[in-house]
């Protein structure tokens, strides 16, 4: 926790980087609105990953209750595929609300984003199962997963956008840590609260009622971070833009003439950051208890505390990437990838406890690597003028590969070939595309943000 510790001290104390011969005290961000800024942005960034951790993690005890079968892996691959489905939505909403974003500013979308998200997520956990309504539970799930995806597709981007232009230059790397660090406190948060869950009701219960209490207890999360983002100013960058140019009337048009060659790297990239998070870190729980038959408490404990560790790692990547560059480190964490996912699912399969735990400890450490200068990175190859859509849409494209795609592969490969190392090879597959990707990355560390 020290270093995540360190970092927010350091944020309260943060001064901009120094003027040089291209930079005018106009174009140089307040320290200011830098941490209020990430703050803000590491808190909505949670709830999107706390719903997705949370239906991530108790995909194994709500398939059956809106998928009844006799086959346990059928029901779990239906509700993986509603899980899918949300990933389907996010380019739409990134299109739409990413060109409201670049044309009437980043703060009052950021604001619908969290609302939407959290209400949708609520929404899951008062839904009713197909005992009860039939073939109108799975639709209804699929409805409400649709439209969290639809604001999700606006949210990460849009935090990590926002973050970066009102970051002083050469710090964007620092302070765009607060927008994964929100992913993996949402993450820890959907684990703690799932493993309170399970561990204080019974079977039946968490079964009959108790699936409920971690869909509903985003609401109170979705009020924390509403006020926080009420209270932000609008970004530098995007006042600077609005003073110099009229805003981009067709900002995804603009995008696909000028910047196809950045969109694509941010999609092949994000496809490898997204595959890590999503079969080297959430489907582990399904690996673990689902294949493994570790205790679900257990699991859903470790996670969290896993998360925790990882986001007190994620400011230290990011201020390194400041340093040294954007792709040196992303190129470690694609290498950490592909070299421990395999040592390290052979190890759970030992059935101990212990060396489970160790082992999805250090699966995990690329996750902050890549996470923390992945969300920088994409932000700058697009201009402010279209950033918010250029982000959104490319990075939505390589998140339904990466994360809305690859667990329900893993799943299937799993149920086809009985190799239960089949998700590593997907993890490795997706950690060489984001390696190769980065050889024809431009370093953009120490740019000013046109």
């Amino acid at each position: 926790m020290a270093v995540l510790t360190l970092w927010i001290a350091d944020m309260s104390n943060a001064t901009p980087a120094p003027l040089t011969a291209h930079a005018s005290v106009a174009e140089v961000p307040s320290a200011r609105l830098a941490r209020k800024a990430a703050f803000a942005a590491a808190a909505g960034t949670a709830i999107e990953y706390y719903e997705f951790g949370v239906y991530g993690y108790m995909a194994a005890i709500i398939g059956p209750l809106f998928f009844p079968s006799d086959e346990p892996t059928a029901a779990l691959l239906s509700i993986l595929a509603i899980f899918g489905s949300a990933f389907l939505m996010r380019p739409i909403g990134g299109i739409v609300l990413g060109r409201l974003g670049d044309k009437v500013g980043r703060r009052s979308v950021l604001l619908t984003t969290v609302i939407g998200m959290g209400i949708a997520t609520a929404a899951v956990g008062l839904l009713p199962v197909a005992s009860v309504a039939g073939v109108v539970a799975p639709f209804a799930l699929l409805f409400v997963r649709l439209a969290q995806g639809f604001f999700s597709g606006a949210e990460v981007t849009g935090s990590a956008a926002y973050v970066a232009e009102c970051a002083p230059r050469g710090k964007r790397g620092f302070y765009g840590a607060a927008t994964p660090v929100g992913v993996a406190i949402g993450g820890a948060l959907a684990a703690a609260v799932c493993g309170l869950t399970t561990g204080l009701v019974s079977s039946a219960q968490l079964h009959d009622w108790g699936w409920r209490i971690p869909f509903l207890s985003a609401l109170p999360l979705v009020l924390l971070s509403a006020y926080m983002r009420r209270s932000i100013e609008e970004s530098a960058a995007f006042r600077r833009a609005l003073e110099s140019e009229k805003p981009a009337k067709a900002p995804l048009s603009e995008v696909f003439s000028k910047y196809r060659g950045s969109m694509l790297k941010v999609f092949l990239i994000s496809f490898g950051q997204n595959a890590g998070y999503w079969v080297g870190f959430v489907f582990m729980s399904i690996y673990l208890i689902t294949y493994l038959e570790y205790d679900k408490t257990s699991v859903y404990w470790a996670m969290s505390l896993v998360s925790i560790l990882m986001a007190t790692l994620m400011p230290l990547w990011g201020g390194l990437s400041d340093r040294i560059g954007r792709r040196k480190v992303l190129a470690i964490g694609f290498v950490a990838y592909a070299a421990l996912v395999i040592p390290m699912m052979l190890l759970m399969n030992h059935h101990n406890p212990v060396l489970a735990f160790v082992a999805l400890l250090v699966v995990a450490l690329p996750m902050p690597i890549v996470q923390s200068v992945g969300y920088p990175t994409y932000a700058e190859q697009f201009p402010t003028r279209v950033r918010y859509t250029g982000m959104a849409f490319s990075f939505n494209f390589g998140t339904i590969l990466g994360g809305g795609v690859t667990p329900y592969i893993a799943t299937a490969a799993i149920g086809a070939t009985g190799n239960l190392l089949s998700p590593a090879f997907l993890l490795v597959g997706a950690a060489v595309v984001g390696l190769l990707t980065l050889t024809q990355l431009r370093e953009t560390a120490d740019e000013t943000l046109a």
